[in-house]
């Protein structure tokens, strides 16, 4: 019983993992007897380098690739107090979706930021489009907001409110 399991479950394991291909080849081959190619020989250390357009074919992908992302844009956020102080030292993160998720949706990429002493963060390479800005400051009430960004470069204000008070 082993004995016949045993070949059975390897061929469901080679159809499973797309070598079935490579099998049918083999069975072909070996049910036809032809006698076997002649090797290639070895590669010499005289050969030529690539010849250019076979370079340029490869430039010519990452163009088209750098051609079909979405256009970036370079984010200067500003984060105020309730008062109109800088907020120094506050988090910052920013969200936006990214192509090329699980069965091809798209996921939400997150970058994290710290503000200086001006409170104020650059951000650069972000898609345009929508964006969620979320800050989180000490003292301050929690801020996050979704943004259409469509230009190359944006300022965006960010005023943050006191925190609530508990009774």
């Amino acid at each position: 019983m082993s004995s016949v399991f045993l070949p059975v479950l390897f061929a469901a394991f080679l159809i499973y993992a797309g070598l079935c291909p490579a099998l049918a080849a083999f069975q072909a081959q070996s049910s036809t007897q032809s006698p076997p190619a002649t090797p290639s020989p070895p590669p010499s250390q005289n050969q030529s380098p690539p010849a250019p357009s076979e370079k340029s074919d490869k430039s010519d992908k990452k163009d088209k690739k750098a051609a079909t992302d979405p256009p970036t844009v370079k984010l200067r956020i500003e984060v105020t107090g309730a008062d109109g102080k800088p907020v120094g030292n506050a988090s910052v993160y920013v969200r936006f979706n990214e192509p090329g998720g699980l069965f091809h949706k798209e996921k939400l990429a997150e970058l994290n930021f710290k503000t200086n002493q001006d409170g104020s963060v650059k951000v650069t390479d972000v898609p345009q489009g929508r964006i969620l800005i979320q800050v989180v400051a000490k003292g301050w009430h929690t801020f996050g907001k979704w943004y259409e960004i469509d230009t190359e470069e944006q300022t965006v204000p960010i005023k943050l409110d006191p925190p609530p008070h508990w009774y």
